[in-house]
């Protein structure tokens, strides 16, 4: 399927981000390390990143549609660099990756409104096949990049090839090259041709007054019929997904005995079936009959519940790159259709920071609740099956939620 000028570009432009974004993560967490501060402040890297998605979700919608969406983008890994400038500098880690995250926010709903502009309604969930791919790539390779850039060669390496006078962490030629990164992220997008799409202004710009228009939009787009169902399963897949990363790594370790670089790898099992299952729903599931994949929720409640009792590392392999394939088969036609209708009922940039605000939500309170289990010693085999047994009920209650909703809509 052809698809429009500069849409490859933007995808190029993102997995560079979100390359840089990951491999980040993992850079920092050595620089915590480096520090001599203790394991907990890592955790705290990742909350700091992922609550400017929450707390500025009512400001980055109508952001994001006043401004051509492209340089908006570019402006914000502008941010970012900024966040790994004071990084270098000295600023404490969780506090310069929050800046980091800041502009991550305001990027999301010019990355996905922008696509949504750029892309016809019937090639959508082919454009978020391309999209989930690169995300999920960028992942990977961020991960493996980051593990790289904090090893002692590469970095004896880098350091010999780029002098930095003044900063005194071994780590400062790692951020340097992701620094540049960012750079060439931002260049990339300022190539992508603008939409073309402009909105009406918001009637005021007040925090009060954007607060009611966001709460507005975040009701309309839960109370329609096909709107809600696919923002209920988005939200719940990537909880779902944050919490699962951490869960599979401690489930590697205690019941496969796998060491920490060994249980990483099953995550990368995961992610290349969730890049199988994107490809796949951009191949043959065309956006009038996503909601047809709704039964694959529960399919992979059922799995994650399955999942726990496995000890074969054999067997663990082929189900964990499933449980990544039907998680990709099923939220690339869901975030198309989200997008679609969120696009008819609101604008591109309002409807994206809706979902983006329900999805971190529940990645912070899902995470939460792990954590706080954990804290309470639930044991874990029991604790993944009672996870995914819930996954599995509330995905047959959205089902059960979108056949009534169908029979309310049809004529008496």
């Amino acid at each position: 399927m052809r698809m429009p000028p500069g849409f490859h570009l933007l995808i190029a432009a993102q997995f560079a981000s979100a390359l840089a974004d990951n491999a980040l993560l993992i850079v920092t967490i050595a620089l915590l390390h480096e520090q001599g501060l203790p394991a907990w402040w890592a955790p705290l890297l990742k909350f700091s990143f992922t609550i400017s998605y929450v707390l500025l979700a009512p400001w980055v919608g109508p952001l994001a549609d006043a401004l051509p969406k492209a340089r908006l983008m570019a402006w914000m890994n502008g941010v970012k660099m900024l966040g790994l400038v004071a990084l270098l500098a000295g600023l404490h880690p969780v506090a310069a990756y929050a800046v980091v995250g800041l502009g991550a926010a305001c990027y999301a709903p010019a990355k996905y409104g922008l696509v949504t502009e750029l892309v016809a309604p019937r090639q959508l969930v082919a454009a978020n096949s391309w999209l989930e791919v690169s995300i999920v790539g960028a992942a990977l390779l961020g991960t493996v990049l980051g593990g790289a850039l904090v090893s002692e060669g590469l970095r004896a390496l880098l350091a010999s090839l780029v002098s930095l006078p003044g900063l005194a962490s071994s780590l400062s030629a790692s951020l340097a090259l992701l620094l540049l990164l960012y750079g060439l992220a931002a260049v990339a997008q300022l190539g992508v041709p603008d939409s073309g799409a402009r909105y009406a202004r918001s009637a005021s710009l007040r925090p009060g007054a954007l607060l009611r228009d966001f709460a507005r939009a975040n009701r309309a787009l839960w109370r329609d019929a096909e709107g809600g169902v696919s923002l209920a399963v988005t939200t719940l897949f990537w909880g779902v997904g944050a919490t699962l990363q951490f869960a599979v790594l401690r489930w590697a370790q205690q019941v496969l005995q796998l060491g920490l670089d060994r249980s990483a790898y099953l995550q990368a099992v995961v992610a290349v079936g969730v890049v199988i299952g994107a490809a796949a729903a951009g191949r043959w599931v065309p956006l009038t009959r996503a909601l047809r994949v709704l039964p694959l929720g529960v399919l992979l409640g059922l799995l994650m519940a399955g999942l726990a009792w496995v000890d074969a590392f054999a067997l663990a392999l082929p189900l964990l790159a499933l449980v990544g394939a039907v998680g990709g088969l099923l939220v690339v036609p869901m975030n198309a259709l989200l997008q679609h209708r969120g696009y008819q009922l609101l604008t591109a940039g309002r409807s994206i920071a809706v979902q983006g605000f329900n999805e971190n939500l529940s990645i912070l309170g899902m995470l939460a609740l792990y954590a706080g289990a954990l804290a309470l010693d639930a044991p874990l085999l029991p604790l993944m099956t009672v996870f995914g047994s819930l996954i599995a009920l509330v995905m047959l209650a959205l089902m059960r939620w979108r056949r009534a909703s169908i029979g309310l809509q049809q004529p008496g």
